[in-house]
């Protein structure tokens, strides 16, 4: 790339009709004509798709039909990802008949995005005839003959306000906030036909628009603006199940070495092996709960009858953190429901609504046998004194989630619990992401959870409250079941 004044382009624009109709069969023809691999394995020769690469295409770029407006794929490291977003980035730019198209490459940072600007770039100079089409400046690539443009930016809202893009690709979405995907979500809306592809690899929280959409992927398989394409181990699989490779890793014994898997395997941790190389959803490394064991429990179908005995388990924050309140039911089969959960959205004058949490405690002694509320006194000494007054001091009880001596005990039951599937669960999206961001710590009396950091924007109170109420409930069951004995002799 030369620096200063460009020259201007003299070719004739390029005909791509020969190509057929904008299409997966377009793109998979225009990557084998005009581009080549840029380095390592075959480098400069023609770029030909591989089969588990022409079933992404397929998904992204279907011949009939609407496309996806977004696109996910997720799949271990060193597959791959960075090449095949740099082909369809490129055909997007020339071979997609979208005049004065936009392609942008978003990272978290500008380093990072522009990995995938500079493939495209050597790309295009490993090509004379699309060398000829463009002029390649510092910060982009531009095709005068169509107007279009290829950029690299910062995965920052504001430096993605303005834009009219017909492509967006997102490199490593894992690290992309809610508020910088909405924005390149809005910015990608405007044309007929445009698309948000995010290719990354699994983070190291559920807490992340990256599990949102994977869990709208999974969920809503027949959504046809939004396609998800995942690679991944089976859940559970032995870390040296070779097997388990070939399923998460297409590229194994291709351009991804399987003596170099093998190596990593004696030298990496278990939670970075499953992420990075099994593509597995592994949660923060020191995760209260196992991976996957709330998830399992989920029964959403079961519905807490009207009038059945409960107990409620509530957490609340003073000012701008979140609150909760969650139920569980007494018996032999106890099930663990959210009644509400207020957080902040991101908003530093933002505090919780008391007049919703007491209209929800209000709601819930209406509708259910309440057989106690047990409510974390801080900050919440005056509604819980209301609510004693006003449903009985035997039904609401102060609880101490600070007490490691009642707390710890709470814990490994509610952990016993979880793990040994004694508990149902009502699937709760926010439950299950308290749950998730909760760690665990050591005391003499048993673990006690905790954020993963002081001031950690990673919230826990509905863990802790789900965690009080199933401690109660097993004690309310308890005591019932000594009465019958009692009445029984």
């Amino acid at each position: 790339m030369r620096a200063g004044p460009k020259r201007a382009i003299t070719a004739e624009p390029l005909d791509f009709s020969d190509l057929g109709r904008p299409g997966w069969t377009r793109l998979q023809r225009f990557a084998l004509e005009y581009v080549k691999v840029p380095k390592g394995h075959g480098a400069r020769k023609p770029f030909k798709l591989r089969k588990w690469q022409l079933d992404i295409v397929k998904e992204l770029y279907p011949s009939r039909g609407p496309r996806p407006r977004q696109g996910l794929v997720s799949m271990p490291r060193g597959n791959g990802k960075s090449g095949l977003a740099a082909v369809i980035a490129l055909y997007a730019l020339f071979a997609d008949e979208e005049e004065g198209a936009q392609v942008l490459v978003v990272a978290s940072d500008e380093r990072q995005a522009r990995i995938i600007f500079n493939a495209c770039r050597r790309m295009i100079e490993l090509d004379e005839r699309l060398a000829e089409q463009v002029q390649i400046f510092q910060d982009r690539i531009y095709v005068p003959h169509t107007d279009s443009e290829l950029r690299p930016l910062p995965a920052e809202p504001g430096a993605l306000q303005g834009w009219d893009p017909s492509l967006v690709v997102v490199d490593e979405l894992h690290v992309v906030t809610e508020a910088v995907y909405d924005a390149m979500l809005l910015a990608a809306g405007k044309r007929e036909r445009s698309m948000l592809l995010a290719i990354s690899t699994p983070g190291e929280s559920t807490d992340s628009v990256m599990w949102r959409l994977v869990e709208h992927g999974r969920a809503n398989t027949n959504d046809v603006s939004f396609k998800l394409v995942e690679y991944a181990a089976p859940e559970g699989c032995a870390l040296d199940d070779e097997e388990a490779w070939k399923i998460a890793n297409p590229a194994l014994g291709d351009f991804l070495a399987v003596d170099a898997v093998r190596a990593q395997l004696r030298t990496t941790r278990e939670p970075a092996f499953r992420r990075y190389r099994l593509g597995q959803w592994v949660g923060q490394v020191d995760r209260w709960l196992p991976w996957g064991a709330w998830e399992d429990l989920a029964n959403p179908t079961r519905v807490v009858a009207d009038r059945e005995p409960v107990v409620l388990g509530f957490d609340g924050s003073a000012s701008g953190d979140s609150t909760a309140l969650v139920g569980c039911t007494v018996g032999p089969d106890p099930h663990v429901f959210v009644v509400g959960v207020w957080q902040n959205p991101g908003d530093v004058r933002w505090r919780v609504p008391r007049s919703d949490v007491d209209d929800a405690v209000a709601a819930a002694f209406d509708r259910y046998d309440v057989l106690e509320l047990a409510a974390d006194p801080w900050g919440w000494r005056s509604e819980i004194e209301a609510w004693a007054k006003r449903y009985g001091e035997r039904r609401v009880l102060q609880w101490n989630t600070a007490a490691a001596n009642r707390m710890a005990p709470a814990t490994d039951r509610f952990y016993a619990a979880v793990t040994q599937s004694e508990l149902s669960h009502d699937g709760n999206a926010v439950l299950a992401t308290h749950l998730g961001n909760a760690v665990a710590k050591s005391t003499a009396l048993g673990d006690l959870i905790h954020k993963d950091k002081r001031g950690s924007p990673r919230k826990i109170d509905a863990a802790v409250a789900a965690i009080v109420a199933l401690d109660r409930a097993a004690f309310h069951s308890n005591k019932s079941a000594r009465r019958r004995v009692r009445s029984f002799k």
